[in-house]
């Protein structure tokens, strides 16, 4: 299996599967399905480095994280898909 090791301040995060029905029942078609905003963090880079100083990430491994719609860059590794995002791409962490 491929791994994948961040630099920086990156996040490789896998993003929570599209809706594949609306909440009555329809199925949605691929065309019309929204790009997710949700994902789970599966790797974090060692941090930024500020005036000498290592700044250390906020997210952890296995966070349920929001990001924004446009954000990270998409990958695919062993057929599976990631985005790879700064860290200040990530809007929060989700609890509970």
């Amino acid at each position: 299996m491929t791994s994948i090791k961040p630099l920086g301040d990156r996040v490789v995060v896998k993003p929570k599967p599209a809706d594949e029905k609306t909440e009555s029942g329809l199925y949605i078609p691929d065309s019309a399905k929204e790009k997710p905003q949700e994902g789970t963090v599966v790797a974090i880079g060692p941090g930024r480095v500020e005036d000498g100083t290592r700044i250390e990430m906020t997210v952890e491994e296995d966070d349920e994280v929001l990001y924004g719609k446009y954000a990270g860059t998409e990958v695919t590794l062993d057929g599976e898909e990631y985005l790879i995002m700064r860290e200040s791409d990530i809007f929060g962490i989700v609890e509970g």
